[in-house]
């Protein structure tokens, strides 16, 4: 069971090598960085050399002009051997595809930001709050940005602002009051005010450091205020939010990989053969498959709607769907994956025991489940109204 079947162009294929041979390198630093909490520059450095975090912007401004589709594929592959580096270098690749498909900026600013990426630049969204939670859900942000005489004033926290310590441009959310209106200031992260404060104490995701952004009195010009919203975010269909269960898709593949490597190979001196070859155990090789098969196939098929514009416009609720069903079933494949292994699975030095902590971050990623069940609801009930 693997991605082989997505695979259909010879792009792609290349792509997929060059992660896949990459990919002890990546895993290399997963046990240490997830220690220590600590970001895995190594790998991020080694993305940036490949030339990966330029895919998702358009050929036009230099880049590799990939498709939604691509980009899960090529992240779920990263995600088999370092889930922090895949989540972390996601939010870049996906940042970046969504600000160059929806053309928001000028031309003369995508054009500018489009040569910092190609120089390696790397940039996150900065948007949620301790007071206001996720901002999906609405809330308006607290952080504030006042015009003065010297320019705009920014002045706020962020938490979850994954990548802090790598990114060198960062997109902030602001309350724009002399507007009343929310808005995005692209801000350096090297800006006065600007500083990075080590509260990531998380059991998952830990090498993600997605640290608190604390912006005191920061300066910004006209010309970094980019974005203006006149509705909530949220709204929008944004597919290259689909790295985030591409991410939780390579999870699950690599705890099942271990576990049938594991159940053919193991061989307690009470049996005969491999306990591979118990119906108990093939049993729960099945089911995990099962639930491989059935999350792939929604993932791929909802990347390759959102990329032909023609069916696009059809979407409705299906990109949380496909989040809200590769999410679950991925904690569901570790949680199998786990018994086939069994207290083993717990030992500090055992993978198994950071895709378990790792996947279940995947609940509090954007969109979370109850939001996506309950715009299904309201959607089948106006379609009786």
């Amino acid at each position: 069971m693997s991605t082989e079947l997505f695979i259909t162009t010879d792009f792609q294929r290349r792509w997929v090598n060059e992660l896949t041979e990459a990919g002890p390198f990546f895993s290399g630093f997963s046990e240490r960085s997830d220690e220590l909490s600590k970001f895995p520059q190594e790998n991020i450095e080694k993305l940036i050399k490949m030339g990966y975090t330029t895919l998702t912007l358009p050929k036009e401004f230099g880049g590799g002009g990939i498709t939604v589709t691509d980009m899960v594929l090529f992240q779920e592959t990263i995600a088999r051997f370092d889930s922090a580096t895949a989540l972390a270098i996601g939010w870049h690749q996906g940042v970046i595809g969504e600000l160059y498909e929806n053309r928001k900026w000028t031309e003369e600013q995508l054009a500018q930001f489009s040569e910092a990426v190609q120089q390696g630049a790397l940039v996150n969204r900065s948007v949620t709050e301790a007071q206001t939670g996720s901002p999906t859900r609405g809330g308006r942000p607290q952080t504030t940005a006042v015009r003065t005489e010297s320019g705009w004033m920014i002045s706020g926290e962020k938490t979850f602002t994954t990548m802090a310590p790598a990114l060198t441009h960062i997109l902030v959310s602001v309350w724009i009051e002399e507007k009343q209106k929310t808005g995005f200031f692209l801000l350096p992260s090297d800006a006065n005010g600007l500083s990075i404060r080590d509260t990531w104490h998380m059991i998952s995701m830990r090498g993600t450091e997605s640290q608190t952004l604390v912006l005191d009195q920061v300066i910004a010009t006209d010309d970094q205020l980019v974005e203006v919203n006149e509705a909530p975010r949220g709204n929008n269909q944004n597919g290259w939010l689909l790295h985030i269960p591409a991410c939780y898709m390579g999870i699950a593949q690599a705890a099942r990989d271990y576990a049938v490597h594991f159940a053919a190979t193991y061989q307690p001196n009470s049996l005969n053969e491999p306990i591979a070859s118990l119906f108990s155990i093939q049993t729960q090789i099945g089911k995990m498959d099962l639930e491989l098969i059935k999350a792939r196939h929604l993932l791929y098929d909802i990347a390759r709607i959102y990329d032909d514009p023609a069916r696009r416009v059809h979407l409705q609720n299906e990109l949380g769907v496909a989040k809200s069903i590769v999410t679950n079933s991925a904690i569901e494949i570790v949680n199998l994956a786990m018994r086939i292994v069994g207290a083993k699975s717990l030992e500090m030095s055992n993978p198994l025991q950071r895709y378990y902590r790792d996947v279940r971050a995947g609940l509090h990623n954007p969109p979370m489940d109850d939001m996506t069940i309950t715009k299904l609801a309201q959607a089948a009930i106006s379609g009786q109204q």
